[in-house]
């Protein structure tokens, strides 16, 4: 990059002041050498003015001893509440935020800790509050998380309340990709998006996903959330490759398939048409031009990402 000469013209008295960095801050910017990160400052109001009725949806996020829903535990949960114009997509403000530690009534990996930072210290004595996650949840129309796979089959097993709701997941259900992203984990999506923040606890992470969904897209031009509502009441279908023969893993995995380790299979989600579309290759490039059956699990967001199976269908290739 070009070491380009810049004066600010600051004064002794603003040197150092929080103004006197957001000078340089754009003056750095407008010489098209230099993009300049934000930190993210948390607040409760987005400047949009509420226009009609309101409804109410909930960001949240988990931080556990593990990857495993049936064997690992949360030990914290962190969940911001929020109000938007349905007609638009425009989140106006939050109403309420709720964090809380839970001990998990074992030693957290170290593994874990080194992501988190939680330690068993730290957790001593918490416990989650049921009743206030339940009162939080009243007139919810949608729970979202940054990956909802993980998030909603932890919540379900600890709080049964969340089998209930209609979930969207911000990772996977707005194409990224398409808007000219190169990946979509959150501290990625934040920086491209001009702010970093410090990662790896629930609050702070509700809250910087909430400022990645109220900004448009750049391609499309589209509000993030906005475009995750639309895919809201679209139902989603996994398809699993049965019997898949041992030879095809890689062929699966290039493609986008993930092995469960339970059933001992690949899958992958997709819409309908893709589902469709996908039959003669999996006839081509898995079974070798046999005629197979696969299976197709169609759910809605009451049961996508749950553990709960959604409803079955075998399908002739």
């Amino acid at each position: 990059m070009g070491s380009a000469r810049w004066e600010c013209g600051l004064t002794e008295e603003r040197s150092g002041s929080a103004a006197a960095f957001e000078d340089a801050a754009r003056v750095l910017e407008s010489s098209g050498d230099y993009r300049v990160l934000r930190r993210l400052v948390p607040r409760d109001e987005f400047g949009v003015k509420a226009a009609g009725p309101l409804q109410k949806a909930i960001v949240l996020d988990t931080e556990t001893t593990g990857t495993d829903p049936e064997a690992d535990h949360i030990i914290e949960l962190g969940m911001v509440c929020f109000e938007f114009v349905p007609a638009t997509g425009e989140i106006v403000w939050i109403t309420d935020v709720y964090d809380s530690l839970e001990d998990p009534g074992r030693p957290i990996p170290p593994e874990s800790t080194q992501i988190h930072g939680i330690t068993d210290e730290m957790v001593a004595g918490h416990r989650i509050d049921d009743e206030a996650v339940a009162e939080m949840l009243e007139g919810v129309t949608w729970v979202v998380a940054h990956n909802a796979a993980f998030d909603r089959q932890f919540l379900e097993r600890r709080l049964p309340v969340f089998e209930s709701q209609r979930w969207l997941c911000s990772y996977a259900e707005i194409p990224w990709a398409r808007e000219g992203f190169a990946g979509a984990k959150l501290d990625y999506l934040a920086g491209q998006q001009g702010f970093f923040y410090e990662g790896h606890r629930s609050e702070i992470d509700c809250r910087a996903l909430l400022e990645v969904l109220r900004l448009p897209l750049p391609k499309s031009g589209d509000i993030a959330w906005r475009r995750l509502l639309e895919s809201g009441p679209q139902l989603s279908y996994r398809l699993s490759a049965l019997d898949a023969p041992f030879e095809s893993k890689d062929a699966l995995k290039n493609r986008g398939y993930r092995w469960d380790a339970k059933r001992r299979c690949w899958h992958k989600t997709m819409t309908r048409d893709e589902a469709a579309a996908e039959a003669p290759w999996l006839k081509e490039h898995v079974y070798g031009g046999r005629s197979r059956e696969v299976e197709v699990e169609i759910h809605d967001a009451l049961t996508r990402y749950s553990s709960r199976p959604g409803r079955r269908v075998l399908r002739a290739l």
